[in-house]
């Protein structure tokens, strides 16, 4: 396992704020509910299902503290796990070293990719962390970045939130508490939607209490865009990949539908070209 650092700064950055310092050293205390194992089971049975040839050169957008790199790498990926935050990195790192695993991490910016083309025979981005890049500028360099690192025939599995259940369901406030051995966590979540630009603006106020009777306050906004199925598909397809399914969360069982959350798609790379619409096979509504 190795970690290097190269990412290219640009003024458009929404990034930039994303789980910083103490908040990346929480990150994995927030989600320790999260099934990793499964969402990587789920999404290896989906590459398995629609690989051309043999598919184990996985790039990873938006990998966080490593913890699906990870799993995808006991499934026989050879990954190369990528990252805007340098403290989530370090995070991955570490964890990566306990364990003595081989995946590379590599700080860059998934807007402006700076890696070898047809490197890759499938690229992740799971956990709706596209939804960091807000506009449409951006997500098409996203998606054209990913296109361009995958071989001919290579598959892009991503992972979104859905406009329809979020701008219906959404939640403005919500508290939790963590109790550690040392400190007691309370996090404050407030959630503003911003709907002409499909924007979810969300504040997380984060305080904790030690048991020596010091507390430290930390503040952190994030933005997060929400899309459509018929709006990506329309997005993928002009950057040159072709839909081939998509599920409510990870599951091959649940309907899409105005209460899905999450929605996961599966799209091969095609010849790039200009399309005047595009809308993708085998949608579950």
């Amino acid at each position: 396992m190795r970690i290097l650092t190269e990412v290219n700064r640009q003024s458009e950055n929404f990034l930039v704020s994303s789980y910083l310092g103490r908040h990346a050293e929480l990150y994995d205390t927030f989600y320790a509910e999260k099934p990793y194992a499964a969402e990587a089971e789920f999404v290896h049975s989906c590459i398995d299902r629609y690989r051309d040839g043999e598919s184990i050169r996985m790039l990873e957008l938006a990998c966080g503290t490593g913890n699906h790199a990870l799993e995808f790498e006991q499934r026989g990926y050879k990954v190369t796990a990528t990252d805007y935050s340098s403290d989530m990195l370090s995070q991955a790192q570490e964890k990566a070293e306990r364990v003595g695993s081989r995946v590379v991490f590599l700080q860059q910016d998934m807007r402006s990719l700076t890696l070898p083309a047809n490197a890759f025979d499938v690229a992740v981005c799971l956990f709706d962390s596209i939804g960091y890049v807000a506009t449409n500028e951006s997500l098409s360099n996203v998606l054209m970045g990913v296109h361009r690192c995958l071989r001919p025939g290579g598959l892009f599995v991503f992972e979104f939130w859905h406009a329809a259940a979020l701008i219906k369901k959404y939640d403005p406030l919500r508290v939790r508490k963590w109790q550690l051995p040392n400190s007691e966590i309370l996090r404050i979540s407030e959630t503003v939607l911003m709907p002409e630009q499909q924007l979810a603006s969300v504040t997380y106020s984060i305080y904790e209490l030690k048991s020596d009777g010091t507390y430290s306050h930390l503040r952190e906004v994030q933005t997060n865009r929400y899309f459509l199925v018929q709006e990506m598909s329309h997005w993928l397809t002009m950057s040159g990949f072709s839909p081939v399914e998509w599920f409510s969360g990870f599951s091959r069982e649940t309907a899409i539908t105005e209460d899905s959350w999450h929605i996961v798609v599966i799209a091969k790379t095609e010849q790039l070209q200009n399309h005047a619409t595009a809308f993708g096979p085998t949608v579950k509504m």
